[in-house]
């Protein structure tokens, strides 16, 4: 299995360990500056928080890990360390006590990136089917009705991968499966994978396209920096990931689906993006306006009429009103779902943002659970 060099330092604090103690301090100030907020706004801020106080919540970017998978997929003991501090692995009471806390109905699990998809052979076959049964036996079955999952796949044998999501989806209630950016050094979109995809299209279930950390190839020439006398292995690290190189990698493979007619021959198969569209809200002109033309004779459709027709997009991680704005400019509110990137984002940062949100009452429902309802087949 490739993988990127692996960071020395630093990874006891992570990323969104970052970004959580950011917003702290941002809400702390401006909470501690009360005497140039006047009576009349904040008794709207008031009104504002306590706003939609009853909606429901399907969650669909929720992610759990083990010991096993920790252990495959750490960069370091470091890493090691911060994942076992993040809650990832937690699936019992202290979760639920959270989504409670939050106001989450139901949370869609997924196994942390990148799952055993770059596990070859029977191992790999083995190491996925081992990972859905525990949460079906174990979480599902022990909240029923909290929580729902996509399978986990060996997706180095599609062939294997499509029958272990047949498996999952009809033994045990899964609501689809979920990938990690590159499987090798290969995207969805190449014709090993159409076993699979055909198969996804069938059983009437989507696939989640999350990202993954890019092959080595990859990583040193678009993420590999040097700066003499300063370890920049952490910063590259983040650099090719969360922090930016993840989002790009999505929007990629999405436009590589569509232009390699995947949906032509699969009408009907549905792909969900996160992270508010993973850049397409601010792209979408451009990519519509310059492409249109360049695909008219290789496509059946309009390049944007995939996107509407084959897509959906979840809030996961993007609390903010302005992206969700902008991506509802693009996309209909009956393609957007509600996730939180539990526990790399707060939950209850997410759902409060959420009510607060000025979107009507229907269309908020919709973004909340309506939707995930619909796709997912599920309800609360």
């Amino acid at each position: 299995m490739q993988r990127i060099e692996k960071p020395k330092k630093r990874l006891a604090v992570g990323r969104r360990s970052f970004l959580t103690g950011a917003a702290a301090c941002g809400v702390s100030a401006g909470l501690a500056a009360p005497v140039i907020v006047s009576r009349a706004a904040a008794a709207e801020l008031s009104v504002i928080a306590m706003r939609d106080q009853d909606l429901r919540f399907i969650a669909t970017e929720e992610t759990y890990t083990t010991d096993e998978l920790i252990a495959l997929n750490a960069i370091n003991d470091e890493h090691v360390e911060y994942l076992k501090g993040t809650g990832l692995a937690e699936l019992g009471p202290g979760r639920i006590g959270a989504m409670d806390e939050a106001g989450i109905n139901v949370q869609i699990l997924s196994a942390h990136t990148p799952g055993v998809q770059n596990v070859p052979g029977q191992q790999g076959i083995d190491f996925a089917y081992r990972l859905n049964k525990m949460i079906a036996d174990g979480p599902m079955a022990t909240y029923p009705g909290r929580y729902q999952a996509y399978a986990t796949l060996p997706l180095q044998d599609p062939e294997a991968s499509a029958d272990e999501l047949e498996r999952a989806v009809r033994e045990d209630g899964f609501v689809g499966a979920m990938t990690n950016g590159f499987i090798g050094k290969k995207f969805l979109d190449h014709p090993d994978f159409e076993p699979l995809l055909a198969r996804a299209e069938a059983l009437d279930v989507p696939i989640y396209l999350h990202p993954g950390f890019p092959p080595v190839e990859v990583f040193d020439i678009y993420y590999r920096t040097v700066r003499p006398g300063y370890d920049q292995e952490y910063q590259n690290y983040i650099f090719s990931g969360s922090g930016y190189g993840w989002h790009q990698e999505v929007l990629t493979q999405c436009l590589r689906l569509v232009m390699t007619g995947v949906f032509d021959k699969f009408p009907k198969l549905q792909m969900i993006i996160g992270h508010m569209g993973e850049g397409l809200p601010f792209y979408y002109e451009r990519i519509v306006g310059d492409m249109s033309e360049s695909t008219q004779a290789s496509l059946n459709k309009p390049i944007a009429q995939y996107l509407s027709d084959n897509f959906w997009y979840t809030t996961s991680a993007f609390f903010q009103d302005e992206l969700l704005h902008l991506l509802l400019r693009y996309i209909s509110v009956d393609r957007v779902m509600f996730g939180t990137d539990y526990p790399f984002a707060n939950m209850k940062q997410g759902t409060d943002w959420f009510r607060a949100v000025d979107l009507p009452r229907e269309a908020k429902e919709k973004i909340a659970f309506r939707n995930a309802e619909k796709l997912f087949g599920i309800k609360v």
